[in-house]
């Protein structure tokens, strides 16, 4: 089963041009799951002895300390391992289709009001070159709504200041534009302009050394900040993207744009924004449904 797993890895890595992050999530599932097919059929065992009642043993097994949520991603690992055998001619049917996700648990994703978020992106305020970096960070974050590896991603080349749009690479190599609004477009100039506005083929976010940020360095930058803002929970850069999302459906956006801008391959990715914004959509049933008041 070791040689089924590394030839699928790469197949990800190769033809599905899929992200270190995806790829490591998938291998680190995948060994789980090799570890408990050993010790239940042997060291030998490959992919051709596994049925589907082994894969509802782990996954009961999995019950015991992991979320539904990831239970969910690790299963789907499975499926797509087995998949790609089937697809390949090395197995002849899917066991793991016959297993059912788990129901994910539904949470509220979290995110900042209109006044939290203004004071986070507001609070470097220093006129130094990393502070500026530190404004056009945040700003970009709430601005556009992008993943923070999409964020660390860029070069000076990828946005369009006069145009007001950003051209972000996302998941699976998939590209999309997405608009920049006039503050984050404000500190990015202002960035650029004490950097002696650097070449197209630079990145766009760099450390004191001129090396490109990092998503960790992105996450400290954040915490840096959050320190400054009295009162303000603990977020990390993804709350920014929560917030850029759930201020735009409370604004009237549609949710297809909003899938859209995310970058969301499913709609049901971002449905999970819909009932947050609950009181916005019962203020606009009120208004305009005819028996709203009777």
């Amino acid at each position: 089963m070791d040689l089924e797993v590394t030839t699928f890895i790469r197949y990800l890595e190769n033809e599905r041009a899929v992200s270190p992050h995806t790829r490591a999530a998938y291998e680190s599932d995948l060994a789980q799951f090799r570890e408990f097919v050993r010790g239940e059929l042997g060291a030998g065992a490959g992919a051709a002895a596994i049925t589907h009642l082994l894969v509802r043993r782990w996954l009961a097994q999995l019950h015991q300390s992991h979320a539904r949520s990831s239970i969910g991603r690790k299963l789907a690992a499975v499926r797509a391992f087995f998949t790609y055998l089937v697809r390949t001619g090395a197995l002849p049917r899917n066991p793991a289709e016959l297993v059912s996700t788990p129901k994910r648990e539904k949470k509220v994703p979290f995110h900042l009001n209109i006044d939290e978020v203004t004071a986070l992106v507001e609070s470097p305020r220093e006129p130094d070159v990393l502070s500026l970096r530190d404004r056009a960070i945040l700003e970009t974050l709430y601005s556009c709504g992008v993943r923070v590896s999409e964020l660390t991603g860029l070069n000076v080349g990828g946005i369009d200041l006069a145009d007001g749009t950003v051209r972000v690479l996302g998941k699976g190599g998939k590209e999309r534009v997405v608009p920049i609004g006039s503050h984050a477009r404000l500190a990015l100039n202002t960035y650029l302009a004490a950097r002696n506005h650097p070449p197209l083929e630079a990145p766009l976010f760099t450390n004191a050394q001129g090396g490109r940020l990092t998503a960790r360095s992105v996450r400290r930058v954040v915490d840096k900040h959050i320190l400054k803002v009295a009162a303000m929970r603990k977020i990390s850069p993804h709350t920014l993207r929560h917030t850029f999302a759930t201020h735009l459906l409370e604004g009237g956006a549609d949710l297809r744009a909003i899938q859209e801008l995310l970058g969301h391959a499913s709609l049901s990715t971002t449905q999970k924004y819909t009932h947050v914004g609950i009181d916005r959509l019962m203020e606009v049933y009120d208004k305009a449904h005819p028996k709203a008041r009777t």
